[in-house]
């Protein structure tokens, strides 16, 4: 089994699905308010060109983050 992974270590194109929100409650909930909640299919579209912020499509929408928060967002890959 593979080890636990978060939205920041996604490469660009790549699909998972969210497991937990594992932030300070403040931003936690500030995410999951965003649409980033347990079972939800995220793909990341593309990356800055120093990998900050990113910018994923979830629920039919784009939504940027930053890679500091994007590391409190747990993920599991979807397999291709």
């Amino acid at each position: 089994m593979s080890s636990p992974a978060t939205l920041a270590d996604l490469a660009v194109g790549e699909r998972a699905v969210i497991e937990s929100v594992t932030a300070p409650r403040p931003l936690a909930v500030r995410l999951m308010e965003l649409g980033l909640v347990g079972g939800t299919e995220v793909v990341v579209k593309r990356r800055a060109p120093l990998g900050d912020p990113l910018e994923l499509e979830l629920r039919s929408y784009a939504l940027s983050i930053r890679r500091e928060e994007a590391r409190c967002v747990r993920v599991k890959r979807e397999r291709p």
